[in-house]
């Protein structure tokens, strides 16, 4: 009996890891969404809409007579 019960113990430590694994994997899956979003957030704020953009500057024609 003494065997089995530190197998179960092992397998519950297992379990347990693997529990702290996957909320480690969660949480740095949310970690890089954020930082996704962010990131997106701060290059549209940098982008100046097409409206705000001025017109480019008429060349001058030098082929007048």
């Amino acid at each position: 009996m003494v065997k089995g019960a530190c197998m179960a113990g092992r397998q519950r430590t297992t379990f347990q890891k693997r529990q702290k694994e996957v909320k480690r994997l969660e949480k740095q899956k949310m970690k890089a969404d954020k930082r996704a979003i962010r990131r997106l957030e701060r290059a549209q704020n940098r982008a100046p809409a097409a409206s705000e953009i001025p017109p480019p500057p008429a060349e001058p024609n030098l082929n007048q007579s």
